[in-house]
């Protein structure tokens, strides 16, 4: 019998669809062999453990703008973001590409490449953000695949957009024909300014009225919109950071329909509501869209245990305490934004799987497998079988921990969940084959983390 290089021995291998204790072999970074007679150079014991497939998060931010270098208090690049991702069992990072000014996709994407190739240990992707449509952004769609990229992506929140909807449109119906998926930031701009000048008029610009400058309609909308735009064009379209019941009663509806209409959310908009804004450090809870209400959380964790809501993501974008806490800032000059890499998995399962929200398939599913297929990465990624790489997830479902900033492998000063007592934590991350993560330290090698290539968007 050859020699395998790992065997993992003992544990409960959890699928999306399956589960089942059985050894697993791993051999050149691939799973080769599940149960069976297994001999290896190395073994490791899973006995008690639940073993799931490296966690996907296909949205987060570890680099800004090529020409915002200087953003006061920006703390993560691809190492210390990779870090974070690794301890909270996440494998697998999406990053978005921000243009800078007159750059093309292709150049774009060429290099942030570069960048994060010297410093990633988790394995990535990148998704270039078309800000400015162009005839020559709009032609290079067609060569995106041949690239290894299957995404697009596009704020309808930003000043510039309802000048440019044609384009926007035109560049959705091309990213269907090529199989590439359109994921699209809803917020309606217009709304957005006008619920700002009536809060400035009433002399409500500080934070604490942040929830009312973005306030639902404006997200429901642009969620209608971005629905039009998929049923308009045949294309799939993939709405990030979901936040609010309304708007995921639009993306339903059109689902219902056969509208291939995709849905990510955040922990935010599971663990928390708007009432943090009355905290003294209200500020650091400032994401896009804000936090909701109680009867929103409710809804979305019941749109992820039917199926409406695909994946969880953390649209990862830490600044540290003080930034976020700058007196200077107000609901029209924002720092948005948080850490969340290393509890998004951890959190979801103690809040979600423990308390019967979520079935541990259901759990798999929403972190790892319909990502990894929307993304054109499955079955390499995104489960746990033969032929697949070995990104698996030793996690022990009774170690309890409570959140503090000590603990946080991101370079990010504080976690907006400080306190939170959470069972069911990592404690060994395997990115193909290799030991990346154990005992509480990250032992992958800085720009050991591979650019993937991607196919086709797939929910089959």
């Amino acid at each position: 019998m050859a020699e395998l290089d790992l065997v993992i021995r003992g544990g409960q291998i959890i699928t999306a669809t399956s589960a089942a204790t059985a050894d697993i072999g791993i051999a050149g970074g691939k799973i080769v062999q599940i149960g069976g007679d297994l001999q290896a150079v190395q073994e490791i014991d899973a006995t008690g453990k639940l073993l799931f497939p490296g966690g996907l998060d296909a949205h987060v931010h570890l680099s800004r703008l090529p020409d915002d270098t200087a953003e006061p208090g920006w703390v993560d690049d691809f190492t210390s973001g990779s870090a974070a991702a690794l301890a909270g069992g996440i494998t697998t990072v999406g990053n978005m590409t921000f243009l800078a000014a007159g750059e093309l996709p292709l150049a774009g994407l060429a290099r942030e490449t570069a960048v994060a190739r010297g410093q990633a240990i988790a394995d990535f992707f990148l998704h270039p953000v078309l800000d400015t449509i162009t005839p020559q952004a709009l032609g290079e769609i067609s060569s995106l695949r041949d690239a290894g990229c299957n995404t697009i992506k596009y704020f309808m929140s930003t000043p510039t957009f309802d000048a440019q909807v044609p384009g926007f449109v035109e560049a959705t119906r091309r990213a269907g024909a090529e199989g590439i998926l359109t994921l699209i930031h809803c917020e309606d701009y217009t709304l957005i300014e006008d619920a700002i000048a009536q809060l400035q008029k009433e002399g409500r610009s500080a934070l604490t009225y942040y929830p009312e400058s973005r306030p639902v309609i404006s997200e429901v909308v642009a969620t209608q919109r971005a629905v039009a735009f998929a049923e308009a064009t045949g294309a799939p379209v993939y709405i990030v950071h979901l936040s609010s019941e309304r708007a995921l009663a639009v993306c339903a509806e059109a689902q219902a329909r056969g509208v291939p209409v995709y849905v990510e959310t955040r922990p935010f908009y599971l663990h928390l509501t708007s009432e943090r804004f009355a905290e003294d450090e209200g500020a650091k809870y400032v994401g896009q869209p804000p936090l909701r209400e109680p009867s929103d959380v409710d809804a979305i964790w019941n749109g992820l245990r039917q199926g409406t809501v695909h994946t969880v993501c953390t649209d990862h974008a830490p600044y540290a305490l003080a930034a976020k806490l700058d007196p200077e800032l107000s609901i029209a000059n924002l720092r948005p934004g948080a850490e969340n890499l290393q509890t998004m998995l951890p959190m979801l399962y103690s809040e979600g799987v423990r308390k019967g929200r979520l079935s541990l398939h259901r759990f798999v599913e929403v972190t790892s497998t319909n990502a990894a297929k929307l993304f054109g990465l499955y079955p390499r990624k995104g489960t746990i079988s033969v032929g697949s790489d070995a990104d698996i997830v030793l996690f022990d479902p009774t170690l309890t921990r409570r959140i503090d900033r000590s603990m946080l492998k991101s370079n990010c000063d504080y976690s907006p969940y400080e306190g939170w007592e959470v069972t069911g934590w990592p404690v060994l991350t395997l990115r193909r084959g290799e030991i990346v993560f154990r005992d509480g330290a990250v032992t992958g090698r800085d720009g050991s983390g591979q650019l993937l290539r991607r196919d086709a968007t797939c929910m089959h």
